[in-house]
Parts: structure tokens; sequence; C-alpha cells
């Protein structure tokens, strides 16, 4: 119904020019008919001055088509209009009808302040003069129409600052509730580009650890081959074990892109401490020799918690049989009564002997446990933002006898800013 309306409604300078010429006839038929009506006042005809009256009445209502574009201009004319009609003694009427809509005009489509002081100085000059005008008005009665006058001026002005005031505030609450539609969508974008980071972590700790395994028992593959067959069949089970695991832990992960997981199919249990001697064991099938010091059964924790110490494990794990290959590793995880604190040191290379593809010996460790190219891996980037997304931190330095320690702290409730 109200598009129907709508559709119908004319433009608003046709609006203005239908309402300007029913203004012009009702004060010149108005003036006309009362004056019909009162034949004993002693009046200027409008027919006097070369049809003055007629030509200000007129004009006091035409230049109502232009008060949208012009408002000061139109409110200027009709006040002028009035002045000059009242003070030549032309008989009262409905001449001021055009004068009250200019007047709601200014109010309405101004800017508040301005518009109510243009206002406010006018009807006060207007006042002034239709009193002197009506010193000498017959019958005293009359005087009447000139307070009528003025009390509709204040009134007409009144009201288009309560239109515009009213649309001011609905434009506020419009814009309030645009940015408010912003913040949210992007509120949502920031969680989603979250989670898509929490994502590609989860998946770069899984997928680098898989491969630096597979990587090692390949190379002992191809080197006990020929001479120890049994050996070599026992490590392609370890490959086929450790990529049969890294893609159910993917599956796991990437299964939140998608709307057809909901059985569950599968699906691995969250990577948590009850998967660290799991961790352990495939790290020693590698080569490593892992001595594991930690509380059994661990105390209840988070699952942020829970998954940041099971990915720095891994992660740690991960860079010392990349960088160092076969060593002595020792993974501590202390409970304290607030922070849980996990370090996992290396002893470094045993005899210059490297795993299949593991940095040179010439090639060293720098400061990030990564090779000598001095650049930070982002490994250790991702455990460090773990740690701080929860509230956590996280040093990984050299060790002074040599190999490399990374010591991890994050607190049991977590407190960083995305928990």
């Amino acid at each position: 119904m109200q598009d129907s309306i709508r559709r119908f409604r004319p433009p608003a300078w046709a609006q203005d020019l239908l309402l300007a010429l029913f203004i012009t006839v009702m004060q010149v038929q108005g003036t006309i008919s009362r004056t019909a009506n009162d034949p004993d006042a002693v009046l200027r005809p409008l027919t006097d001055l070369g049809h003055l009256g007629y030509v200000l009445l007129v004009t006091g209502g035409a230049v109502v088509a232009v008060r949208r574009r012009w408002p000061v201009a139109v409110f200027t004319a009709t006040a002028l209009t009035s002045l000059a009609y009242y003070a030549l003694d032309f008989p009262d009427g409905p001449g001021w009808l055009g004068l009250f809509v200019a007047l709601y005009t200014l109010t309405a489509h101004g800017d508040g302040r301005r518009s109510l002081v243009t206002a406010g100085v006018g009807i006060t000059a207007l006042s002034a003069c239709w009193l002197i005008a009506a010193t000498d008005i017959e019958p005293r009665a009359a005087i009447g129409w000139v307070f009528f006058r003025i009390g509709a001026s204040v009134m007409s002005a009144a009201l288009g600052e309560s239109v515009r005031s009213r649309r001011f505030i609905a434009a506020e609450a419009l814009e309030r509730a645009e940015v408010a539609e912003r913040t949210r969508e992007e509120e949502a974008r920031a969680r989603v580009d979250a989670e898509r980071l929490r994502i590609a972590r989860e998946v770069h700790d899984t997928v680098a650890h898989a491969i630096a395994i597979i990587n090692v028992q390949s190379g002992v593959t191809a080197h006990v081959l020929d001479k120890r067959p049994d050996r070599a069949r026992e490590t392609l089970k370890a490959i086929e074990q450790t990529s049969s695991r890294a893609l159910q832990e993917m599956r796991a992960i990437l299964g939140v892109l998608r709307d057809d997981t909901d059985d569950g199919d599968g699906r691995v249990p969250y990577p948590g401490l009850g998967q660290i001697d799991e961790l352990t064991a495939k790290a020693r099938e590698a080569g490593l020799d892992v001595d594991l010091e930690a509380t059994s059964p661990p105390p209840p924790l988070p699952t942020a918690v829970g998954s940041a110490v099971y990915r720095i494990l891994q992660e740690s794990i991960t860079n010392v049989i990349r960088h160092v290959g076969p060593t002595r590793v020792t993974v501590v995880v202390d409970y304290g009564a607030d922070t849980v604190e996990v370090r996992v040191s290396d002893e470094g290379r045993r005899n210059g002997s490297l795993a299949a593809g593991a940095t040179r010996p010439d090639e060293g460790r720098n400061e990030n446990g990564m090779p000598g190219s001095g650049k930070p891996g982002r490994g250790l980037i991702g455990m460090r933002e773990r740690c701080q997304l929860l509230g956590g931190e996280l040093d990984a330095s050299p060790l002074p006898g040599g190999g490399f320690a990374v010591t991890a702290r994050l607190p049991m409730a977590p407190t960083g800013p995305h928990v």
C-alpha cells in the first residue's frame, strides 16, 4: 500500500507548485470574501495604487513554488510583501498563508541554529511593524488578528524546527545502525580471518611434522632396503601410519570449512595432552632419543591450552628432526598452580651425522632454531603467536653446551585477546 502511494506521489517541485497555486488562490479569494462581508471597514481597496494589493497577495503566494530551493529568499520575499501589504492599510485576510509556509520551510529545511536565528529576527521585525501599522486600526477588536499573525508565525517556525529535529534524529539513528552493521561485518570478517589463521597453523604443524618424519623414515628405508629388508618394511609401515594420521588430522581440521561433516566420519580426537605419549613415540621411531618428564595423568586444562601445549611440542620436535637429526631430546611438561611450562631441549648433532633432509653441519642454527640464513622460521613464529594469543610467553635460544631449547609458559586460564 505504501509503495503504491509513493509511486503516485508527484515530485517535490510539482508539490510545491500546487501548494503555491493553492495559497495564492486562498489569499486572494479569502481577502475578497472578507472585504465583501465587512463593507463598513475603512481600508484601502485592493485595486488601489495600480492593483498593488492583488500584486502583493499573488507575489506572497507564488514565491512558495521555490521554497525548498531558496528557503531564506522565499521567507524574505513573503516577509517584505506582508510588511508592505499591512503598512499600506490593505484589508486584512488570509494574506499571511505564504509567510507561514515560508517560516516552516526555513526552519524545517535549514541547518538548525542559523535558521532559527533568521526566523527569530524576522518574526521580531514583522511583529514590530505589524503592531505599528495597527495603532489606528478600527475597530480596536481587529487588533486580535495582529497577535494571531505573531503567534502563528512563532508556531510555524517551531513546527518546522520540530520536523527538522526529528528528521535529523532519524538520520542519525540510521547512520548509527549502518555503522553498527559495518562493525558487525568487520567483526565477522575478523573472526573468519582468525579462524583461517588458526586452521593455517594447525595445517602447518600437522603437515610439517608428518613430512619431517616421513622424510627421515624414507631416508632410512633407502639406506637399509637391500641389507635389512625387515627394517625397511618397518619404516615403510611407519610412513604409512604417519601419513594416514596426518590425513586424518587434516580432515578433522578442514572439516569446519564444510557443511556436510555432521556425521563425523574420519574425525580424530582434537590434539591435546592425551596424545603427548603418541607424539613422543613417533619421534622415537624417527630416530630421536626422547626423554619425557610429565605428570601422568595430566590435570584438566582448557582445550585451547592443551592444544597449544601439544602443537608447541610437535613443532619443537619437528624442528629437531629437520635441522639436527638423531639426537637426545628432553621434553618437560611442568604443571604449576596457575601455569603450565613446556620445555623441549636437544643436545645437538651427534658426531656430525645427520638424518636424511636435515641441515648440513656447516649451516648450523641461528637464535631462532632455523638454518643459518638468519631468517626466523614460520614454525617458531606460529608457536610464539599461540602463546601470545593465550596470554603466555615463549623463549627459544641455543644452549651454552650445544643444542637448542624452546620454553613456553601458558596460563591455566587463558587471558589472551582471542580466547
